[in-house]
């Protein structure tokens, strides 16, 4: 560990931790946000983001070192009193931000299933949380950790009652968030189990001449539109006008400890994104690739199924059920990492 960060050397010279690292609640003030609860977390290794608890625990915005991490859509920050859950109304709502999750039964578009409408991505995301938690504490091994919790419940009165909790933790020293996710099926009868997480990289990381990197595996793409892009995957253009979204489906192999990993490389900036998923939960990554204007960004989304509707998921044989009683837990690990920086080109 970086002598800078010992407990013994740092307590001796603060006042408070908050100097250095800290997790403020606030309450949304303006617009459509209004009434919203908010975490800051400050983790005083460069690494800061917003977490709402009232939109499924989502994360919002994410910086490191002062450079933004994350994509912003133009409905920006939005209260869930205002979530429509018909057709595709979920985009009216949708706030872009680092992580956003998508389910607990439908992921992809709107369909209808014995189960009832579901609209685009389901409900998660617009969930207000309960037992909000946050913990800021030195850790038995010496590290200063910055949590906090937060469960969501998706129920319908002859319906489904799944519970999700979710914790969010960061250290001191470290550029990263371990996601853990726990979903419980408090009902008596199996339910259906979709969920992704919708990770959404945005300018300056995404950028011309930005590439994604993994280990050699199978990809798919979700129609001819991707396939006609197929050969480019990887390659971050500049913004192009009218430009038509392009969905890959990945299977990564995962490492010696089930996880995952691809990461998204910016040398102009120095700096890459990297994303660890366990694959005995989370077996598939959807890349979304959108270079439009505005809606410039790229997707990663580790999931247990496909993007593409509860019904269709079905029809092909790859629908999860969590059986009554039964817990599936989810994990994932987003870091920042330092890389070589391309020279500047210098005048001449």
């Amino acid at each position: 560990m970086n002598p800078f960060f010992d407990k013994s050397h740092l307590l001796t010279r603060l006042g408070h931790m908050a100097q250095l690292a800290s997790i403020r609640r606030f309450v949304s003030d303006d617009g459509k946000g209004r009434g919203m609860r908010v975490l800051e977390i400050n983790n005083g290794s460069g690494l800061s983001f917003t977490v709402f608890p009232d939109r499924g625990m989502d994360i919002g915005q994410a910086f490191y070192k002062g450079m933004p991490l994350a994509w912003v859509s133009r409905n920006n920050e939005v209260a869930p009193q205002f979530y429509d859950a018909d057709g595709l109304e979920w985009l009216r709502t949708w706030g872009g931000g680092l992580l956003t999750g998508c389910g607990l039964t439908n992921v992809g578009g709107p369909n209808t299933t014995s189960d009832g409408t579901h609209g685009l991505h389901g409900r998660l995301s617009h969930i207000p949380s309960e037992e909000v938690n946050t913990q800021a504490d030195w850790a038995d091994n010496g590290t200063y950790t910055l949590s906090v919790s937060g469960r969501m419940r998706q129920s319908k009165v002859f319906g489904e009652n799944l519970l999700l909790t979710r914790q969010l933790t960061t250290s001191l020293g470290d550029a990263s968030i371990t996601v853990r996710d726990t979903v419980q099926n408090q009902g008596f009868a199996p339910s259906p189990l979709m969920l992704l997480y919708h990770l959404n990289l945005g300018w300056p990381l995404v950028d011309e001449g930005a590439t994604l990197e993994t280990p050699p595996h199978e990809i798919t793409p979700q129609n001819a539109q991707a396939a006609s892009g197929l050969s480019e995957w990887p390659k971050i253009s500049a913004p192009v006008p009218g430009f038509s979204e392009q969905v890959y489906y990945h299977t990564l192999p995962a490492d010696a400890q089930g996880f995952a990993s691809i990461r998204l490389m910016n040398p102009r900036l120095g700096f890459a994104f990297k994303v660890s998923y366990r694959t005995a939960e989370l077996p598939y990554l959807i890349q979304w690739k959108m270079m439009g204007q505005g809606e410039y960004v790229v997707g990663l989304e580790p999931a247990n199924c496909y993007p593409e509707g509860q019904d269709k998921v079905a029809r092909r044989g790859l629908l999860h059920h969590l059986a009554p009683g039964a817990t599936v837990e989810m994990l994932l690990k987003l870091s920042v990492e330092e890389i070589a920086k391309t020279a500047e080109d210098v005048p001449g």
